[in-house]
């Protein structure tokens, strides 16, 4: 018995905290106006909750920016330049911010080429060029990694597949540079390089203005880790002269990235370049010599890009939120306009409520059931039932 009582008293209070009361089906009034709303009610929320799933499905990207610490490490310099002269008469090497021979020629790889290139090479150049083009237009590098499917886009160079007629007219200059984490230059210029105590210098060869053509074709320059379908600001740069004393420069700003995506996570390099070039005159007040360099800086800031999208918790909330508003501001709407038609269109009648009888306002006549209500008697009866009762 204890054991009924506890379960009835427990059920009892969960009925009483029901914040759901039922109203029963013979009380509920429908109407076509009020399926109308709830039609239209049933629309906004699946147009609405199509529009919040598209936008669970959208990313967006978040920068960050961070000191870089690492700055002890080592780094590499990726190349692949074509140069329209003969291997033997051209050297490339880096020479960091001390004045200290980094990396010399001996580290590259040296190829004999002929700088025109075939049909498909041809194809594949101008293809390079328009999809680096298009990257310029971008607002960040995560959308050319996912917009743009680099990867499969920027294929290998192809071979030649007929030779060019007679010797071998340029050098294919390719390889990696590991270098030091600081500002430092890499040029390709007469000679090969040599070690020195307190500097370095080419050993060329003696040639004549006339040989000298530094007309070369960049087919990739990259910074640390080689990462397949990046195209960098250099990639598929060409650059074409007819004076032989001619010197190009590219100042180039290396800035440490952190790429983190739904698809992929890489640690890569990107840098911005400014080209500068001009004719040597040969004179004294002219300072410079002929070739190819590139100094470059490291930035200090480290940049993390990050793809994001919205928490499916916060999609849940926002779509209870539209269920339930929409239900609440329909609701609300249609007992406003009905309001609004009765009062302007219909005319609502007020009937004046019959006075209640005597017996309806007894409390005795209203609460014993099976009793009899005799009427009242006159005031003269009474009076005469009361003298007989006293005589």
């Amino acid at each position: 018995m204890r054991r009924r009582s506890r379960r009835k008293s427990s059920t009892t209070l969960l009925r009483e905290l029901d914040a759901f009361p039922k109203v029963p089906e013979s009380c509920v009034e429908v109407s076509a106006a009020g399926g109308t709303v709830s039609l239209l009610a049933f629309t906004l929320i699946a147009v609405l909750s199509i529009g919040e799933f598209l936008y669970l499905r959208k990313t967006w990207i978040k920068y960050e920016y961070a000191v870089d610490t690492d700055m002890m490490s080592k780094l590499l310099i990726n190349v692949d330049i074509t140069v329209a002269m003969k291997c033997n008469t051209i050297g490339a090497d880096v020479v960091d911010l001390a004045e200290t021979l980094v990396a010399s020629s001996d580290e590259l790889h040296y190829e004999p080429v002929h700088f025109e290139l075939s049909p498909e090479q041809k194809l594949w150049q101008r293809n390079l060029q328009s999809m680096h083009n298009c990257l310029e237009d971008e607002q960040n590098l995560l959308e050319s990694f996912t917009e743009y499917t680099v990867a499969d886009a920027k294929h290998k160079k192809p071979e030649s597949e007929v030779l060019a007629v007679g010797s071998h007219n340029a050098c294919r200059i390719y390889g990696s540079l590991k270098i030091n984490k600081v500002a430092g230059n890499f040029h390709i210029t007469l000679g090969r390089s040599i070690a020195l105590r307190s500097a370095h210098a080419h050993l060329s060869y003696t040639l004549s203005e006339e040989e000298y053509n530094f007309t070369h074709r960049i087919d990739h320059v990259s910074f640390g880790k080689y990462v397949p379908g990046l195209i960098n600001p250099l990639d598929g740069t060409e650059k074409l002269t007819k004076k032989n004393l001619h010197m190009y420069q590219y100042f180039v700003v290396v800035v440490p990235t952190k790429v983190n995506t739904f698809q992929f996570s890489i640690d890569t390099h990107q840098f911005s370049v400014t080209e500068k070039e001009r004719t040597l005159n040969g004179t004294k007040a002219d300072q410079g010599i002929p070739g190819i360099f590139m100094k470059y800086d490291m930035s200090s800031l480290m940049v993390k890009i990050t793809e994001e999208r919205t928490p499916v918790g916060q999609f849940l909330i926002r779509l209870c939120g539209i269920i339930g508003g929409i239900f609440s501001t329909a609701g609300l709407l249609h007992n406003f306009i009905g309001f609004i038609i009765d009062l302007i269109f219909c005319h609502p009648k007020i009937e004046k409520s019959n006075p209640p009888t005597p017996a309806s306002k007894s409390p005795r006549g209203s609460a014993a059931e099976g009793q009899t209500n005799f009427p009242e008697l006159p005031e003269a009866a009474a009076h005469e039932d009361e003298s007989l009762l006293q005589s």
